[in-house]
């Protein structure tokens, strides 16, 4: 096996790429808003794909949108399955320059290096953007990664309502990303994701790198609360069915679960929305959400079943009708542990401390878990700021984060076993 040489990215190059994408959807305050299967995104795509093909890598695109570009191995070794890396380019509607635009622009300026010096590695290499991650439109979140490993029927996935009423498929055709490759292809070898960390952590430590040793689950419910409308002014207290009183009341008792449940339990009440909705008016109905996070599969569980208790309880004690639905469910994951020891060994190579640390959020690369062996790469979030559009991320540390990328991609895909 030929040796690779010393390869350095280009910090200019990846700044320029991340600048020019985040031109596309631009908000007039900073930030970008390219939620998933709109114009924005068509556009983003349309910038994405194009850079990739400039790079000589054949492009394929699935039936959920999923875009796939390959840099081929070497000639004698190309029928083994690519190392991928990628994110995502979608966005919330206030969103930053960095969240998932950065993991898939790195592993393009991967591919820039590569070519620049002429390498091929044993195995091909695969940079990828998966459909709808953030499901700020759409739910699931990470809904085109999960349909790739097969945890998501296409035909549900593509039925999928927006919350403006389109489907995943109509808007698909639409924008011109429904593709002909089938779901799942290519099958591959490993798959790394870089990305800001989208917390706290690094930065208050003074920490360059993370390498992230799982995911935490994730449990999303809708609940439906149904009242009866009447007189603020001349209904007596004791005579109301108060869809309003019974969702605040459940709400708070969320947020007082995870605070005596302690630890790495997350909970949060992220959208109330009430009808008729008036000042004088009781309401009738309230639609809200609860997102519950933890590490550890049967605490979350138990949290589930806590909250469904207690919104019962409340329902009856107000006298009116409660029902849920899940919008989403994802057990906690645990990356690698090989992945997870390269990432490690090339960051101290570099001379720097690596952290080990569970990601918050949700990302493609817990989906690719369930498939092959995967990883992922944390550089800091300036004061833990994202979905915002002040997210920032210090260019020297996306530099490195990338560079790390790069080491351990070599790695991967160099590797007999």
């Amino acid at each position: 096996m030929s040796t690779v040489p010393d390869l350095k990215i280009s910090p200019a190059r990846l700044m320029e790429s991340l600048a020019a994408l985040g031109q596309v959807g631009a908000l007039a305050g900073g930030g970008v808003n390219r939620l998933a299967l709109t114009d924005a995104d068509r556009l983003g795509r349309d910038w994405t794909v194009a850079r990739m093909r400039a790079l000589g890598m054949a492009v394929t695109i699935d039936a959920i949108g999923n875009v796939t570009a390959i840099y081929a191995g070497t000639a004698d070794t190309k029928d083994l399955a690519p190392v991928m890396t990628g994110s995502h380019i979608d966005t919330v509607r206030t969103g930053g320059l960095y969240d998932g635009n950065y993991g898939v622009l790195a592993g393009l300026e991967v591919v820039a290096t590569l070519q620049e010096a002429g390498v091929r590695l044993r195995r091909p290499i695969a940079v990828a953007f998966f459909t709808n991650e953030e499901g700020a439109r759409f739910q699931p979140d990470m809904m085109g990664s999960l349909v790739y490993v097969g945890g998501l029927p296409l035909a549900e996935a593509l039925a999928t309502r927006a919350t403006d009423g389109y489907t995943v498929e109509e808007e698909l055709q639409r924008i011109g990303y429904q593709g002909p490759a089938a779901v799942g292809c290519p099958v591959v070898d490993s798959f790394v994701e870089l990305h800001i960390e989208q917390g706290p952590v690094l930065h208050q430590q003074g920490l360059r790198i993370g390498v992230v040793e799982g995911v935490q689950g994730i449990s999303w419910t809708e609940f439906t609360i149904e009242g009866v409308s009447n007189h603020a002014g001349t209904t007596p207290m004791a005579l109301r069915h108060d869809a309003g009183v019974a969702a605040v009341r459940i709400a708070a008792f969320v947020h007082e679960l995870a605070l005596r449940h302690g630890g790495p339990q997350l909970a949060t009440v992220g959208s109330i929305q009430l009808s008729p909705n008036l000042i004088n008016v009781i309401a009738h109905r309230a639609v809200f959400t609860v997102d519950l996070r933890h590490t550890d599969e049967a605490t979350l569980a138990r949290a589930e079943a806590e909250v469904q208790a207690f919104a019962a309880q409340c329902a009856a004690a107000q006298g009116v009708a409660c029902s849920h639905r899940r919008l989403a469910r994802f057990e906690p994951v645990v990356f690698d542990p090989m992945v997870t020891a390269l990432i490690a060994q090339e960051t101290q190579a570099l001379g720097l401390p690596a952290l080990r640390l569970p990601s918050g959020a949700g990302h493609d690369a817990q989906m690719l878990a369930r498939v092959c062996p995967s990883g992922m790469i944390f550089v800091p979030s300036v004061n833990g700021l994202s979905h915002n559009v002040n997210e920032f991320t210090e260019p020297d540390d996306l530099a490195l984060g990338a560079q790390v990328l790069l080491q351990v991609l070599v790695r991967l895909a160099q590797r007999d076993a």
